[in-house]
Formats: structure tokens, sequence, C-alpha cells
């Protein structure tokens, strides 16, 4: 049987690589050879490994997305902790993931400060964000591992799935931002961006969360 290593593989952007049968001390030696500064993005769930090469489009998405969610929870004054695509894992559960972005709200106090987070006493992240334009998230590590509340966009629509007894139930409205229509915003706001510029985009976007707050917008 032929062996590779990994540096030996090239994956360009948009390609995903399902692996089976790679235990947790290989899945934690395959993100030290990769190393913390790389593009690609790992999932992890018993035994099974994807690794995703994104596409600029997924970066782009999940940027301004991100930049959306740091908007609304400025201007409701509510700290919040952004740790982007941290690798969360959990050995005792075998799950591994790294989201494209990620939010400690209501358990930002725990983790204030943290340089890292160990799933065996910290809390998971309670919102996570998937870019899912080359790939859908194929597993349900966030579900495993009890993250309250999970976006995915696909390029045109922003699926809100809410954890419930243990369960995502997909949700019109976010458990997060209960009051403020994110599902419709953010993708509307996104295109915006295409055609008017991120800076335009995002004062615009922040013009309407306070319009919504007050009272004056929907």
């Amino acid at each position: 049987m032929i062996q590779l290593e990994f540096n030996q593989i090239v994956m360009k952007p948009g390609q995903v690589l399902l692996l089976r049968d790679i235990n947790w001390q290989k899945f934690e030696t395959i993100l030290d050879d990769f190393g913390e500064t790389r593009a690609t993005r790992f999932s992890y769930s018993k035994g099974m490994l994807e690794i995703m090469a994104p596409l600029a489009v997924h970066e782009t998405g999940k940027k301004i997305i991100g930049n959306m969610v740091e908007i609304i929870l400025e201007e409701l004054d509510i700290e919040f902790w952004a740790l982007g695509s941290t690798t969360f894992k959990n050995e005792e559960m075998a799950q591994g993931i790294e989201a494209d972005e990620c939010f400690y709200i209501e358990n930002e106090a725990v983790v204030r400060g943290k340089d890292r987070i160990d799933l065996v006493i910290d809390p998971p992240p309670d919102l996570a964000i998937e870019i899912d334009i080359s790939s859908r998230t194929r597993f349900d590590n966030y579900e495993e591992l009890g993250v309250r509340e999970l976006w995915r966009f696909d390029g045109e629509s922003l699926e809100i799935s809410v954890l419930q007894d243990g369960r995502y139930v997909i949700s019109d409205d976010s458990f997060q931002f209960p009051n403020i229509p994110v599902a419709e915003a953010i993708p509307r706001y996104l295109q915006k961006s295409k055609v008017d510029g991120r800076n335009v985009t995002m004062r615009a976007f922040r013009a309407w969360v306070r319009g919504i707050i007050d009272g004056d917008e929907y």
C-alpha cells in the first residue's frame, strides 16, 4: 500500500478530502503537522476526518457575516469573544471542529482572556457560523459538542439551527438575537456588499440594526 505524507497532498480551493479510520492520536498529529497558520479547515467525528480548502468567496462570506454579528452585539452592548476558526475538540466525545466563525456570548465571561479553550472544562461557543458553499457541513460535531446555535450560509440563504433537548431544530429566529430578523437581513446585506463595497454596507447595516433596536425599522 502506498503511503503519503500530508505535505505531499495539494488541495485546490474548494476541494474536500475525506479520510476514515483516523484515531484521536492521528488526528492530533495531523493538526500539528498542518500547523496553525494554514488555510484548510478540519472537521473530525468518531474516526472520520474532513479536510476542506476554502474558496475565496467562502472566506469573504465568513468575514462579512462575522462583521455583521459583531455590529449587532456592539449595538446591543453585549460583551462577546470572537474566536474565528479556533480548533475546538473533545477527546472523550471523539469530536473536533473548526468553525468558519464562532462567538462566545452568554459564556463570554467564562473564557475571557483565555489563550486556549479546553472543552473538557470550558463551555463550547454560543454561536458558530459555517459557510457551506463548496461543501455541506457533514458531521453533527456542533450538536455533539453542545454549541447552542449554528448558522449555515449556502451563498444565498442563511439557515439557523438552535439546540433543543440536545438536537438541532431549524428556526426562523436566532436564539441569540430573537428580535432581529438576521435570516432575512444578513444575506441581503452580504449581496449589497458585493455592489456597494464593504464599508458602505457595514455603515448601512449598523444604521439598520440601530433602527431595529429603537423600534423604527423592521
